[in-house]
């Protein structure tokens, strides 16, 4: 889960050669180092970024039924973009809320672009995820049209919060479009009130404002983190990592599932995202065979408050000064490449801080992307969810116990109040 933006970027592919800084900090040549990165990741998506993004999905002349929103928090396509998705990020009261929010959202996204702009540039200058939205949705409405002829045609439409095609565009659209059956589908597997929450809040925020009634019915998918094929296809990833450890080193990997944390005081309030997140660990080691040791840490801490733990950053120089030197970083709550994932683990973690810790190998497993079993997912879970008639899981309706947020109590009854 990109969530609340703390590395405020979605990162567009890697340099074809992976660069390791070294300890002294005067030497940032690419090099020879006594320990191994690996990340099959990064180099897929250098090179599929590279081909995807000239590719357009296949365009539909028939009329759609059902349109599938696609719900994320995106991320700039261009280093030009990087302020204006961190103003409109930091505006966001659902996710930040900050006081004098009007002026200090404005300030804060001034003072860290400049900053944001060179982990872009580190990472290819750009986010991927309206292109893997785009990959993931074609394939996903294709599936959907032979498995489901009876609710086809089907349409997947990428409802951003903080870059174009913002959420309420694409609701817009799919009005104009005439569409009869509205699925509004998470691309968070794991849910948070800061994230799916808000992408959520802002479909009831968009006929609010406008003081009208949808023309489509709507239903949502808000939560995913344990469904069948999500977690064999972590589970496979997770294996084929495992497998390009060297033979004698392979049953001493430590696994670290790692998540991007939440800060405490919305933990505290009842935020389903961390159980939610461990219940799909649990899975895909029990389909493993637990076959390895293995922690779920958290990255992406930003700012004094507390934070959930351990930190992934944290718990590899503790497993490194406790002698266990291999490990295998497992992106468990991201379905595709971004700045958390590209910069922060392939660089921060398994390049600068591995090489300063002494690791003797450090992988990283593929992340979602283009995985055709994934997709395979996606049309499963809009199938499923298309004949059970359910506008939304139970899970839903429950408010957290110490919510702060009327407008989540306004959404829920928004999505309850539908009749299908």
């Amino acid at each position: 889960m990109a969530l609340l933006g703390l590395r405020l970027s979605l990162g567009l592919g890697v340099r074809r050669r992976l660069c390791v800084v070294a300890k002294n900090g005067l030497n940032n040549q690419c090099s020879s180092s006594p320990w191994q990165w690996h990340s099959t990741s990064a180099a897929a998506a250098a090179a599929a970024g590279q081909v995807a993004m000239k590719e357009k999905p296949q365009l539909r002349e028939r009329k759609p039924k059902t349109g599938i929103l696609m719900l994320n928090m995106g991320g700039p396509e261009t280093l030009d973009d990087v302020h204006d998705f961190l103003l409109r990020l930091f505006m966001d009261k659902d996710l930040i809320p900050l006081p004098a929010q009007s002026k200090l959202a404005p300030f804060i996204a001034k003072r860290r672009t400049p900053r944001i702009r060179e982990q872009y540039d580190r990472i290819g200058g750009g986010s991927p995820i309206k292109m893997w939205t785009a990959k993931q949705g074609d394939g996903m409405v294709k599936l959907l049209d032979e498995i489901s002829p009876e609710t086809a045609p089907h349409k997947f439409y990428i409802g951003f919060r903080y870059v174009h095609p913002l959420t309420e565009e694409a609701v817009e659209e799919m009005e104009k479009d005439g569409i009869e059956r509205a699925v509004a589908f998470t691309q968070y597997p794991q849910y948070s009130c800061s994230t799916t929450g808000s992408s959520l809040n802002a479909i009831y925020r968009y006929y609010n404002s406008k003081s009208i009634a949808p023309k489509m019915k709507w239903s949502t998918i808000d939560r995913w983190p344990t469904h069948p094929l999500l977690i064999q296809c972590f589970a496979e990833l997770v294996q084929q990592e495992l497998d390009r450890f060297p033979p004698d080193k392979r049953d001493d990997v430590v696994i670290l599932f790692s998540a991007h944390s939440l800060p405490m005081s919305v933990v505290n309030r009842g935020d389903p995202y961390p159980q939610e997140v461990g219940a799909t660990v649990q899975k895909v080691m029990e389909t493993i065979n637990f076959s390895n040791p293995y922690r779920l840490v958290w990255q992406s801490r930003v700012g004094p408050m507390p934070w959930l733990g351990p930190s992934t950053d944290v718990t590899i120089k503790g497993l490194c000064e406790r002698g266990r030197k291999n490990l295998l970083l497992v992106p468990i709550a991201f379905t595709s490449d971004h700045i958390e994932t590209l910069y922060e683990l392939d660089i921060e973690y398994a390049q600068v801080l591995a090489n300063e810790c002494g690791v003797e190998n450090i992988r990283r497993a593929e992340a979602l992307n283009g995985n055709h079993l994934f997709i395979k997912a996606l049309a499963d879970l809009v199938n499923t969810h298309l004949k059970s008639a359910e506008t939304s899981s139970k899970q839903l309706g429950l408010r957290c116990p110490l919510c702060v947020n009327p407008v989540c109590q306004e959404t829920k009854a928004f999505f309850a109040k539908q009749k299908l």
